[in-house]
């Protein structure tokens, strides 16, 4: 027998019954949970470098970095070095945080779709 291992996802297995409404539902605010923390700390990573690097203030460090993370691209001009390669690193690791929170996300709702497809149902 399998030891039981703590995970995150908490999925069922293929051979359980799919999983009621309510516990779907506590499963996707759990991830929006994770996705809201995620979010947050790469909010939080590009305000503190555009402060460091850049000199802004905490609302154009919060504009930048909300735009950097949301994929749109940084608002003011970079003027130093330094400021030019954080802005680089922190597009690359929003581009990685867009990924993994959309993954939290969507897993639950793919595992759902699937499991439903896999549930073996009785037969009269």
């Amino acid at each position: 027998m399998a030891p039981n291992i703590l995970t995150v996802t908490r999925f069922e297995h293929r051979s359980h019954p799919l999983a009621s409404r309510r516990k779907f539902a506590r499963r996707m605010l759990f991830a929006m949970f994770l996705w809201l923390l995620l979010t947050a700390a790469g909010l939080a990573i590009g305000m503190a470098g555009y402060a460091y690097f850049e000199g802004m203030s905490a609302v154009d460090a919060y504009v930048n970095a909300a735009m950097i993370l949301s994929g749109m691209g940084p608002l003011g001009e970079l003027k130093t070095t330094g400021g030019k390669i954080f802005a680089g690193s922190y597009a690359i690791l929003s581009g990685l945080i867009i990924i993994i929170a959309t993954g939290f996300v969507l897993a639950p709702v793919f595992h759902r779709v699937l499991h439903h497809f896999h549930v073996e149902t009785a037969r009269d």
